[in-house]
């Protein structure tokens, strides 16, 4: 018959056994806490970023969510890079107006993500501009609204991170990356300016560039003529596919360019001087076609009209954003092939 261990002998034993689990626990949890402390700790996301603007630095959010744009001539970019925009001002030169209404070329783009319209007036409406609570405003470029957004700078930038578009940068592919850039989309850039690359190589491929080098008219509302220098983004642009822009500036005795830099007005008794290229392009942005023109003594003995080698371009073509430029080098593919 087995005998009983003592009582000490026993409590002994539990404990031990006790002991044991503890120190198989213990080394458990030390191990979890080693190849946890083995992980590398994940950095949070910036929120912000700073970027460079003429007004100085700008602190920014790191990929803004609600956009506000001061300029109708910059929506168009933020709709291309699929950025939010909450609300836009829509007016764009020889395309819109004061009866408001998006501009066609983003008109679905717009609607889709429920953009309102900022009011259009002789000054910008900073309580709209307010109550659309953005997270980034985006103004500048050329033109009034790029006027009113520097008179209202201050009060903008108590509203939210406001970054303005150099009037001075006219080139649709500069303006596109400090829009960019502002609303933390840069790196949607690349992709668009190799579209387009690939468009001006299609184009350049199948047109028939006319003979002799090109004068570009802008149709104003004063009826006064106005011409377009070569470094503006138009003419520059048409570089690309071939079309070289006559050295206006010199035969107009290099006279001051009105504000935002791409034109300047001609005297009546100069204009057969000046624009006596072979060829030319009509830009009706407040004034009359190239069919009425055509019909004005003024511009009728031109060469350009006299050879039948004036073509008309949209308004849009004159300033263009990324959309406006695509489309130009459809219509030049089209008119020239």
């Amino acid at each position: 018959m087995k005998s009983t261990p003592p009582l000490a002998i026993r409590s002994w034993r539990r404990f031990v056994a006790i002991a044991g689990l503890l120190i198989v626990a213990l080394v458990a949890m030390i191990g979890c806490s080693s190849d946890s402390n083995d992980e590398p700790t994940k950095a949070a996301e910036p929120t912000t970023r700073v970027i460079e603007t003429e007004k100085g630095s700008v602190t920014v959010p790191a990929s803004a969510e609600r956009i506000v744009v001061l300029s109708g001539g910059l929506a168009g970019y933020l709709y291309a890079l699929d950025a939010p925009v909450v609300a836009t001002d829509t007016r764009v030169l020889g395309v819109t107006n004061l009866d408001g209404g998006f501009p066609p070329a983003w008109s679905d783009a717009a609607k889709a993500q429920g953009t309102k319209e900022l009011p259009a007036g002789e000054q910008l409406n900073i309580e709209a501009v307010a109550a659309a609570e953005p997270d980034l405003i985006i103004g500048g470029g050329q033109g009034i609204t790029s006027v009113q957004a520097e008179e209202l700078y201050d009060q903008l930038t108590a509203i939210a991170p406001t970054v303005l578009v150099p009037k001075t940068v006219a080139n649709w592919d500069k303006q596109l990356e400090i829009v960019a850039d502002a609303a933390g989309r840069s790196d949607q850039v690349p992709a668009l300016l190799s579209a387009y690359e690939d468009k001006v190589k299609e184009v350049k491929g199948k047109i028939k560039v006319p003979e002799g080098n090109v004068v570009y008219f802008l149709s104003v509302s004063s009826n006064k003529p106005y011409l377009v220098p070569p470094t503006a983004a138009l003419p520059a642009m048409l570089a690309e596919l071939g079309f070289k822009a006559d050295d206006v500036m010199a035969k107009a005795g290099n006279p001051q360019l009105f504000g935002s830099g791409d034109s300047f007005e001609v005297s009546p008794e100069l204009l057969s001087q000046v624009a006596d290229a072979p060829v030319a392009f009509v830009l009706p942005v407040s004034g009359r076609p190239m069919a009425e023109l055509a019909t004005d003594p003024l511009y009728s003995q031109l060469p350009s009209f006299k050879a039948g080698t004036t073509f008309e371009l949209p308004a849009s073509s004159y300033r263009p954003d990324y959309d406006g430029a695509m489309a130009t080098l459809d219509l030049i593919g089209q008119t020239f092939a």
